[in-house]
């Protein structure tokens, strides 16, 4: 594929092509703080497919995400994802021992519990008899717990999964240098003195410097960050609406939190501190602070800052999810039915956070639905230029039919149902939990506002992505 921004500013001399191809209502921060007001639930076909069990969502819990470095900061991964598990199993009072799998998805993982799904599950108290394993995808890794569970229930493996993610940013693994590694290994082979003072010979002081995680795309070498920069400018998104975005997303956040409309956080005693309750990075400010914050990534002219940015998360998150006879017959009732469900993935260089964009017309034609049916849009928000590109792209017959071999475009989300509680800009973004904050906000959304359909997208490092719809349970 032709590069984009090569297109873009080789081939025409003064205005992008993407300026004059692309164009997203303005944003106004003042008309676009409050959330829909709820309506009466739509009388629409259910999306059950014969001969095909139903899986639902009974409940989800999250522990608070906060920013990295805060509470959690002593803690390890598994002890986030035990907090999780044991916050679910205290709001659904469901049988340790009726759970026939657990599944957890993580990015960063901890090499002492590289398996973190098995641990925290055995730490929550599950029985060791119990399967557990952990996935890793990027920014939809709890995406793909959740889903791996549903083929599960689906192929009648399992009537009862448990599904989550973790995250811990706090402490990362950092390794000495690969010289570094290779002659701490060697010098454990050595059997004889000389071999040893041999090879320590051989040391230099630059063998001490250590090998931080990768930021970079390892097929690029690029930051996702520097590419959420370039995206937004081929689309010829400002650096004000995305200041707007972003305050949007942190002032209806507040509004939520406040009316205790994020009912899926649960406290969490974090030992030797207090109980933290509450999500600690939602700070509305104001488009006059946030201009003064200079880019993050391309420097001087960048559009990127760490206002319209998700910001580095501790958190973690799980849910119970039933074939819907099994929760039935449990005596629960459930909060939305898991339906029809995509993964894609396109170039990472230019096209790294566009996965909203490729997934929804696909899971939107799987189920039979049109974007006028959905009630409850919930996308995972890297950047507010990530968010506000995947709409421009969304909305563009042009995009659709040249980049993505569709006749038509399948249009972008209205954002009086567009992530009205608050979003990964505001909320947190743990990397492998995010996915099941995204589906729970779905589902209790409908809920509380009387929609039937909802619909989950994120995007993920490796040009790929996710989307799902969630179809509230009827009352």
């Amino acid at each position: 594929m032709t590069s984009m921004l090569t297109y873009t500013f080789k081939n025409l001399p003064n205005t992008s092509k993407w300026a004059l191809q692309f164009f997203v209502r303005p944003l106004s921060c003042s008309s676009q703080l409050q959330a829909a007001p709820a309506t009466q639930t739509k009388s629409k076909k259910t999306l059950a497919k014969p001969n095909i069990r139903n899986v639902v969502v009974v409940d989800g819990v999250r522990i608070p995400f906060l920013q990295s470095g805060t509470s959690y900061k002593d803690l390890m991964p598994h002890d986030l994802a035990r907090a999780a598990l044991s916050g679910l199993l205290t709001r659904t009072n469901v049988p340790k021992d009726v759970v026939d799998y657990i599944i957890f998805g993580t990015v960063i993982q901890e090499v002492k519990t590289s398996n973190v799904a098995r641990e925290a599950a055995l730490g929550a108290g599950f029985s060791d008899k119990t399967p557990a394993h952990t996935v890793t995808m990027a920014c939809i890794s709890a995406n793909q717990a959740m889903t791996t569970g549903i083929g599960l229930i689906a192929s009648g493996q399992c009537d009862v999964i448990v599904a989550g993610g973790v995250e811990l940013m706090s402490d990362v693994p950092i390794r000495h240098s690969r010289k570094m590694r290779k002659m701490m290994l060697e010098l454990n082979k050595a059997k004889t003195l000389g071999q040893r003072l041999s090879l320590i010979s051989k040391f230099r002081l630059n063998f001490l410097s250590p090998e931080l995680p990768a930021v970079a795309e390892f097929s690029t070498s690029e930051t996702m960050g520097h590419s959420a920069d370039r995206l937004a400018a081929a689309f010829a998104v400002s650096r004000l609406d995305q200041d707007e975005y972003a305050l949007r997303s942190h002032s209806l956040a507040k509004k939520a939190q406040d009316e205790g409309l994020l009912s899926d956080v649960v406290p969490f005693k974090v030992p030797g501190r207090e109980t933290v309750t509450k999500d600690n990075g939602i700070r509305p400010s104001s488009l006059e602070q946030m201009a003064k914050l200079k880019p993050a990534f391309i420097k001087p002219y960048g559009t990127v800052t760490a206002a319209n940015s998700s910001f580095l998360t501790d958190g973690a998150s799980a849910m119970l999810i039933m074939a819907e006879e099994k929760a039935l017959a449990l005596g629960y009732k459930p909060k939305a039915y898991l339906r029809d469900f995509v993964y894609v993935s396109q170039d990472p260089k230019d096209q790294l956070l566009l996965g909203p964009t490729y997934a929804t017309p696909k899971v939107l034609e799987k189920a039979g639905l049109t974007m006028n049916d959905i009630d409850a849009f919930e996308f995972h928000e890297a950047f507010s230029g990530q968010i506000l590109a995947n709409f421009k792209a969304m909305d563009s017959d042009w995009f659709a039919q040249n980049y993505m071999g569709r006749k038509t475009k399948v249009g972008s989300p209205p954002l009086e149902k567009f992530n009205n509680w608050g979003g990964s800009l505001s909320l947190g973004h743990p990397f492998g939990a995010t996915g099941c904050r995204l589906v729970m906000a779905a589902a209790n959304r409908l809920r509380k506002e009387g929609g039937q359909y909802g619909l989950v997208a994120a995007c993920a490092a490796g040009g790929q992505g996710h989307a799902m719809i969630v179809e509230a349970y009827p009352k």
